[in-house]
C-alpha cells in the first residue's frame, strides 16, 4: 500500500524546490492530490502508485547523472497522468495537463516546458546522448525491466491486465513485438549506473518473456 502522505510530502518539495529560492506560488498540496488521484484510477494495473514510488526511488539513485532532479521528478509525476490503455496518446495529454498545472503552481516557464518535454519524452524512451534528464527519466522508468524474476513476473502479468480487453493472440503478437524492438536497442539504459547494474539482467528478462510468448 503507498504511503500517500509521504508522496504527497515528496510532490511538494519537488515543487516548491524547483520553483527556486524565494519564490512563490499557490499551495502544492491540491497539485499532489490531484495527480495522487489519478494514479489510483481503477483501469490501472501497473501504472499504479507502486509504479510512481519506483520511479520516484530510481531517480533518487540516478539523480547525480541529471543536470535537474527535482524537474525529472516532477517530469515522472506527470508522465503517466493520463493512462488510458486503449488509448494512444496519453504521453500527449499529461504533457499537457504537465503545461497547465506546472504554470498555475508558479514553475517558472522554462522548467515548465522542460518537464513537458520529458513527459513526451517517455513515448520512445530514447533520449539524446547529451540529454542527461531525459536518460535518467527513461532509465527510472525502464527499471522495472532488470527486476528480480518474482517481481518481473508480476510485472507483465499486470501489463496484461491492463490490456485485458485485447485478445490473447493480438496482445502475444503486439508484446514480442515491442520485446523485440527493446533488444534491437545498442542500449537499454543511458546513465553509467543503468548500464553497470541493470542492462544485463533487463535484457535477460526481456529475452526469457520474448521465448514465453513464441508460438
Amino acid at each position: 500500500m503507498a504511503d500517500l502522505d509521504a508522496l504527497r510530502t515528496r510532490f511538494v518539495h519537488a515543487l516548491e524546490t524547483a520553483r527556486g529560492a524565494g519564490s512563490t506560488g499557490p499551495d502544492p498540496a491540491p497539485y499532489a492530490d490531484d495527480l495522487l488521484a489519478r494514479w489510483q484510477e481503477p483501469q490501472r494495473r501497473y501504472h499504479t502508485l507502486a509504479h510512481l514510488t519506483a520511479v520516484l526511488d530510481h531517480i533518487d539513485v540516478l539523480e547525480k547523472y541529471a543536470e535537474d532532479p527535482d524537474v525529472v521528478r516532477l517530469a515522472a509525476w506527470f508522465h503517466d497522468a493520463v493512462y488510458l490503455p486503449e488509448r494512444s496518446e496519453n504521453e500527449e495529454r499529461s504533457a499537457r495537463i504537465a503545461e497547465r498545472a506546472l504554470s498555475e503552481a508558479g514553475l517558472p516557464p522554462t522548467r515548465t516546458a522542460e518537464v513537458a518535454r520529458l513527459v513526451r519524452l517517455t513515448v520512445t524512451h530514447d533520449p539524446a546522448d547529451g540529454d542527461r534528464d531525459g536518460q535518467v527519466l527513461c532509465d527510472a522508468d525502464l527499471a522495472i525491466l532488470a527486476a528480480p524474476p518474482r517481481t518481473y513476473a508480476a510485472y507483465t502479468a499486470a501489463v496484461r491486465e491492463e490490456y485485458g480487453f485485447v485478445p490473447s493472440d493480438a496482445f502475444r503478437a503486439g508484446r514480442a513485438a515491442v520485446l523485440r524492438q527493446l533488444l534491437e536497442l545498442p542500449r537499454l539504459f543511458r546513465t553509467p549506473y543503468g548500464q553497470a547494474e541493470w542492462e544485463a539482467t533487463a535484457r535477460y528478462n526481456l529475452a526469457a518473456e520474448l521465448e514465453m510468448l513464441s508460438p
